[in-house]
């Protein structure tokens, strides 16, 4: 009995206990700008874009649906409902790339994604996820436009 005491003591003395502290950084009008929870995330919804089911043979008019794809790319990203987009390397599963939207249903989610060309013509097809990520991702956006030298029109 006094081994289990002494190791109760002992693990008590090894594992730190922890506490939640407020940061000294923390900007709550900041924070409420972006929807941030009290741990700074918040939910969005990540689509994995995969090969459709239309194996479009058309050049011309594949051609015109991505032209159309990146557009309303850069419109969503405008509107600040796009976060996230990139294209995935080659791949077994027929990934073809990421959004993260800056929405938090799946039905917000499938309607933006309709307004993409690509996918209301089924040539890429979306599966969505609820996701949990920092609420100051879309910040970075800002960024990106002081870095990217040149865009896809």
């Amino acid at each position: 009995m006094r081994a289990i005491v002494l190791m109760a003591f002992l693990f008590l003395l090894v594992v730190p206990t922890t506490a939640q502290v407020e940061q000294k950084e923390y900007d709550p009008a900041l924070a409420k700008s972006l929807g941030a929870d009290e741990y700074g995330m918040k939910w969005y919804v990540m689509a994995i874009l995969k090969t459709g089911s239309n194996d479009l043979q058309d050049s011309v008019k594949r051609a015109n649906l991505f032209a159309g794809h990146f557009k309303n790319i850069g419109r969503l990203a405008e509107m600040g409902k796009l976060v996230v987009a990139g294209p995935f390397w080659k791949n077994d599963k027929s990934y073809r790339g990421i959004f993260i939207l800056n929405v938090s249903t799946l039905e917000e989610a499938g309607e933006l994604l309709q307004s993409d060309p690509t996918i209301r013509e089924k040539v890429l097809e979306a599966e969505l996820f609820k996701w949990y990520g920092s609420a100051a991702l879309p910040e970075y956006l800002k960024l990106q436009k002081k870095i990217q030298k040149t865009s896809i029109q």
